[in-house]
């Protein structure tokens, strides 16, 4: 932790010391369930005639609801908002890879929060905001962490030895490499129901972040019962239209995983009824965007990475007993960057001293407190690349009104570009569907909407020096001896997909020597390799039938670098390598 930041965290903690009395009830447990590329569209409770949820179904009915609730297109800019309040702009997450999805260390995070104020903290499943010190879990906050690494199980930051693996994942516990055995979401749920039933016994007020990495792709390794049953039911309803093999095929693997989430819900419920804990505990449920493939979506249209409403408006439940009214619903305006003040205020904790947080608690919403609520603009914005272009694939959100240009995730830069989307103003609160686009005929409301996105997109931009400069991998520290540095975080540049070639951006705390190994996922035959650490290069041989070659006793220069790796001959798809490993000698 900087000096900084443990200043932030420190002055929080002397507040909270002096505002001990005010909070009368005990703390609540608190739960937070996110699953990954799961729509508004997948459960019972949303309308969906095909898939069977039956625990979640529950969940939303014993629940406070929000009914306006808005995530990113995408994961990692979700995450970010979600772990501190702020808009993923100001955290240095811009994308999903190619080293855009480490979030700045310095920020406070919600563990980081709760734990000065008491809890014990634990993370199940999907962090995506760093694989390497300083920037993994256990450095932003998070007592006890199992997590795979970077987006997600079969990409590239796994253990080539995983081979791509959801059923028996190998996945990082505190920062160790560990054999697990079953489907990877029962996995977590069991390590974080083990963790619950720990700091019950201790006496300790519990967070708990479970964000299983499913129903994100790949579709190969799902459920094989569920997967028969999905497979043998009539799902046209679901489809949006798609009656097609391969979509049917692909929907049933997606609802195969999602029932599986469902069970996993249903079990840790029973663990919190028996145990006598469900009652203050909060449990909140959302997803992280919208869903990964184009399916039922309620009535709304879109999906992951567009900002039409299926691609960025979530369902979102929130049960406390205790405090909540079941069946309270807001139709308030409300974003992932409100769950970090919300969480705090239900904690009784201090908001830490100097952070400035973009959301505000909607803890008065759930508990049916409306009455003089004001209007917001809230906006999500992604798309690839490394700086934020102005009004590129963006959606801004009043309580009535949304401005949105779904100008192309996949696009890093609107220059020289002359087919692209145009602007769509749609009354959302009349309109959910986005059908009736009013940009021609609302010119007020256009100028208005647009000078409340600009001002937006220069406040986020001009939170910090360097802004957009993505965070470095620190190597040498004695919490990481051994550091794998993955093509999930290389700056490859303006290359497409994950690139072919790139360095990475590290800060060296030891001279070493290093042991620093190359490796492929298959041998890519006899080559030459030249290891570039800054100036220095070393030159070695892979031999033929080999993935991985070895420089031994390697000195690098102490400080801020880059490393990067040149092989001789041409690359063909799939060599690509996949790590540079760093081992302090």
């Amino acid at each position: 932790m900087s000096f900084a930041k443990y200043l932030l965290v420190f002055f929080a903690g002397l507040a909270l010391i002096g505002a001990g009395s005010v909070q009368a009830a005990p703390r609540p447990n608190i739960i937070i369930v996110m699953p990954d590329d799961m729509g508004y569209g997948d459960l019972g409770s949303t309308g969906n005639s095909v898939i069977r949820t039956p625990n979640i179904d529950r969940l939303s009915t014993e629940s406070a609801e929000m009914t306006n609730f808005y995530v990113s297109p995408v994961c990692s800019p979700t995450r970010a908002s979600l772990m501190t309040g702020r808009y993923n702009y100001r955290t240095r997450v811009i994308d999903t890879f190619k080293g855009r999805s480490m979030m700045e260390p310095d920020e406070v995070t919600i563990a980081e929060a709760l734990k000065e104020a008491g809890y014990v903290t634990g993370i199940f499943g999907k962090w995506h905001l760093g694989d390497n010190f300083p920037l993994r879990p256990q450095e932003q906050g998070f007592d006890e962490v199992l997590i795979h690494r970077g987006g997600g199980l079969a990409q590239p930051s796994e253990p080539i030895e995983n081979d791509r693996r959801y059923t028996d994942p190998i996945l990082f516990h505190n920062g160790e490499q560990v054999q697990t055995k079953g489907y990877c979401t029962d996995v977590y749920f069991d390590a974080a129901i083990d963790f619950m039933k720990k700091s019950k016994e201790a006496g300790d007020p519990f967070f708990v972040y479970l964000p299983p990495n499913a129903p994100h792709g790949p579709y190969h390794d799902v459920p094989e019962d569920l997967l028969a049953y999905y497979k043998s039911i009539d799902l046209t309803p679901a489809l949006a239209g798609n009656t097609s093999e391969k979509h049917k095929d692909t929907v049933a693997r997606v609802f195969a995983m999602v029932e599986n989430i469902d069970e996993n819900m249903g079990k840790m419920d029973d663990y919190l009824k028996e145990s006598g804990l469900i009652d203050n505990t909060l449990v909140l449920f959302f997803t992280d965007n919208g869903p990964n493939t184009m399916r039922y979506v309620g009535p709304f249209r879109g999906m992951k990475a567009g900002v039409h409403e299926g691609g960025i408006h979530t369902m979102f439940y929130a049960r406390w007993p205790e405090v909540l009214k079941a069946g309270t619903k807001s139709d308030r305006i409300a974003a992932h960057i409100d769950i970090m003040p919300t969480l705090l205020e239900a904690a009784g904790a201090a908001t830490p001293e100097g952070g400035e947080f973009d959301g505000k608690s909607i803890l008065p919403l759930l508990k049916g407190e409306s009455e003089g609520w004001p209007d917001r603009a809230l906006v999500l914005q992604s798309h690839r690349g490394d700086v934020p272009q102005p009004f590129h694939h963006f959606a801004l959100r009043t309580q009535d009104w949304k401005l949105l240009r779904g100008s192309g995730f996949g696009l890093e830069s609107l220059e020289g570009k002359t087919k692209i989307p145009g602007f769509e103003l749609y009354k959302i609160s009349e309109d959910p569907g986005e059908s009736k686009n009013l940009f021609g005929s609302e010119p007020e409301k256009v100028k208005e909407l647009r000078q409340k996105y600009t001002a937006w997109m220069k406040d986020v931009s001009t939170t910090r020096e360097d802004n957009y400069a993505p965070p470095r991998i620190f190597l040498g520290v004695d919490e990481e001896l051994i550091s794998d540095l993955s093509i999930q975080d290389w700056r490859v540049g303006d290359e497409a997909g994950w690139g072919s070639a790139g360095k990475w951006m590290v800060d060296f705390k030891r001279t070493g020597p290093y042991e620093v190994s190359v490796s492929w996922t298959d041998p890519v035959g006899a080559r030459s390799i030249t290891l570039n650490i800054g100036e220095r290069s070393t030159v070695g041989e892979l031999a033929a039938g080999e993935s991985t070659m070895t420089f031994p006793a390697v000195s690098v220069p102490e400080g801020e670098t880059a490393v990067s790796v040149e092989v001789g001959g041409e690359i063909k798809k799939g060599e690509t390598l996949r790590f540079v490993t760093f081992e302090r000698q």
